[in-house]
């Protein structure tokens, strides 16, 4: 089963998962300001990502400029990935392509550990895209 086939029920089914829906895992995280390019890139980008209107657009134009700063931010000493095929265990299902990996190792030629995964959320119904969300990070774990 590939990432995307996950719903949020198949992937707690599956991965015998609890939910916590009144934990606030966001509440302790600093804001960090985007430098005036990346700033002056997305007031460009945003409006012609969202008039296209499609995953493919909103990756290109936005979110690269977005991980681009943040390996900046983290001087060179982490390296990204798009599109890349992230099958960790094709027995669980944990199978497919990510749309962003994010590695903390400067070594851009391969994905090393540890990692973050970033899942672009489904437009229409962001709720949607917890299953696959899961279950790319519960692969992230095993990798």
């Amino acid at each position: 089963m590939a990432y995307s086939n996950f719903t949020l029920e198949t992937v707690r089914n599956t991965f015998q998962l609890e939910t916590d829906e009144a934990a606030d895992i966001s509440s302790k995280i600093e804001p960090v300001l985007p430098s005036e390019h990346l700033a002056t890139a997305l007031e460009k980008k945003v409006p012609l990502a969202l008039a296209i209107g499609t995953e493919k657009a909103s990756s290109e134009l936005i979110v690269t400029d977005i991980l681009v700063e943040l390996r900046e931010k983290f001087e060179k000493r982490i390296s990204f990935f798009s599109g890349i095929d992230f099958s960790v265990d094709v027995e669980k299902g944990l199978t497919g392509v990510c749309d962003f990996l994010v590695s903390l190792s400067p070594v851009q030629f391969y994905l090393e550990v540890p990692i973050i995964i970033l899942v672009e959320a489904k437009r229409e119904n962001p709720v949607s895209g917890f299953g696959q969300c899961i279950a790319e990070m519960l692969a992230a774990q095993h990798f």
